[in-house]
């Protein structure tokens, strides 16, 4: 996230290469330093396609990024690949099924998928670009108008049609680190859920064959294995997030709050600012070194600290559940899922490429820092109650353990066994609890109302007979 902005000048000899090997064109993106000769042709097609959408409205290169041009260079980067063959697909179904039969004695919640794909990098990119858009948005809208409020009014005013320009500008080069980075993504991702979020459509469970083959290379166990305990983790998420209504739109919302947080520090801007003639902002070389020279580094709030520690936790809870779910269901049945699951838990620690493609685009690491303590409090929660128990705790998002909870399991699974999960922390089960003893009381009261008016009825009954008797033995 840190420098921003349009790259070195051509004019600068020791900024005409491309360290990172990433060929964005021209500068454009976060942290570009120049392009390789050699990529030229390759950034002159990218400028040309940035230049076309300069004059377009509506659709999605209107927006704070250029999904258009995202989507046109994400393709670039894939390549050439092989379309998912029909012995790919059968042996993904297949996997799939054996995955969900063992997945069943896990877990109480049922099957969540209701189809089982198999993609290509293309097939990704299409069903995960709008959940991308909902993560991207929060950081571009920061940044789109990140142009304008760093500098005095009356430069802004000065620079007039030049700032729009630089704003459009700006959601291009999101738009082509999207791309770049979406496309080099595709290729190495192994299911829809591989970094944790759920990216794809709901209920549908992906596997990428091509990627999921490269993955177990080097791996000493058989590729069907490999593709058995991931359809197993795939369907373990699709299981979590389709049953547990609340959850989906909690962490893409948490990643959303954490990314509206973003704030910019402009001092930079406005010092360099504050000794120029505005005029001058009317040149492109000008305002270019203004933003070198003020490099837009993200500054972390409060507010943002508070959604990281959530999301942190919440990512953690998932992958824990998940790792202890897949462990029960496949330990006895397949005999490197010990072996594979720590390779995925290290693969996730060492932040992959997932990971770091994440970082970029949203300025957020997605590294869960307690997963294993996640795990063992699931395990240590089995173990004292059941599956049901266990489960349940995903009842209600209060249900669940909060940081300082996966420090000290044992206080909070002694709360859930303790108190019983169908109250613990529930404000609804409280309110209900609360509703059906004031009916138990108020029945009461009713019954006891009733008895009263029995017994006054019996009594006045009574005096009603002696009084004629009484009358009659004086007559």
């Amino acid at each position: 996230m840190s420098n921003f902005g349009f790259g070195a000048s051509d004019d600068d000899p020791d900024k005409k290469k491309d360290p990172d090997g990433s060929g964005n064109p021209a500068g454009f993106g976060f942290g570009a330093e120049g392009f390789d000769p050699a990529q030229l042709g390759q950034m002159l097609t990218q400028f040309g396609q940035m230049l076309s959408g300069m004059g377009a409205s509506g659709g999605t290169g209107s927006g704070p990024v250029n999904y258009d041009l995202a989507k046109q260079l994400a393709r670039q980067q894939m390549g050439d690949f092989s379309p998912v063959s029909a012995g790919e697909r059968e042996a993904i179904t297949d996997a799939a099924h054996l995955a969900e039969l063992w997945l069943d004695g896990a877990t109480t919640l049922p099957a969540g998928a209701t189809k089982t794909v198999a993609w290509t990098p293309v097939d990704w990119l299409d069903n995960t670009i709008d959940t991308w858009k909902r993560l991207c948005d929060p950081v571009a809208e920061q940044i789109s108008g990140m142009w304008t409020s760093g500098l005095p009014a009356e430069a802004q005013q000065m620079a007039g049609p030049m700032m729009g320009m630089l704003t459009q500008m700006g959601g291009m080069a999101f738009g082509s680190q999207l791309g770049q980075a979406l496309g080099q993504l595709s290729k190495e991702v192994l299911t829809s859920t591989d970094i944790g979020l759920p990216l794809g459509p709901s209920g549908t469970a992906a596997l990428l064959p091509s990627a999921i083959s490269s993955f177990s290379e080097g791996l000493e166990q058989p590729e069907r294995e490999v593709l058995v305990f991931l359809a197993a983790r795939e369907a373990a998420h699709q299981r979590l997030y389709s049953h547990i209504p609340w959850l989906r739109q909690r962490v893409l919302a948490t990643v959303e709050e954490y990314a509206r947080g973003i704030k910019m520090d402009f001092s930079a801007i406005e010092e360099a600012a504050a000794g120029l003639d505005p005029s001058a902002l009317t040149d492109p070389s000008k305002i270019e070194a203004i933003l070198q020279q003020g490099a837009f580094e993200p500054q972390t709030t409060p507010e943002q600290k508070h959604a990281l520690e959530r999301l942190e936790t919440l990512l953690a809870l998932v992958e824990g559940w998940v790792e202890t779910v897949v462990a029960a269901a496949l330990g006895d049945r397949l005999p490197g899922a010990v072996a594979l699951g720590e390779t995925i838990r290290r693969r996730r620690a060492s932040g992959g490429p997932a990971e770091q493609t994440f970082a970029t685009l949203v300025g957020l690491e997605l590294r869960p820092r307690k997963v294993r303590e996640a795990a063992d409090l699931w395990r240590q929660l089995l173990a004292a109650a059941d599956i049901e128990g266990r489960d349940g705790v995903w009842a209600h998002p209060d249900l669940l353990p909060d940081s300082s909870d996966l420090d000290n399991p044992a206080a909070f699974i002694d709360r859930v066994v303790g108190g019983g999960t169908s109250s613990f922390d529930d404000p609804i089960a409280q309110l209900e609890a609360m509703e059906a003893k004031e009916r138990a009381e108020a029945a009461d009261k009713a019954a006891g109302t009733d008895d009263k008016a029995a017994d006054d009825k019996g009594t006045d009954d009574k005096g009603t007979d002696d009084g004629p008797e009484k009358g009659s033995s004086t007559a």
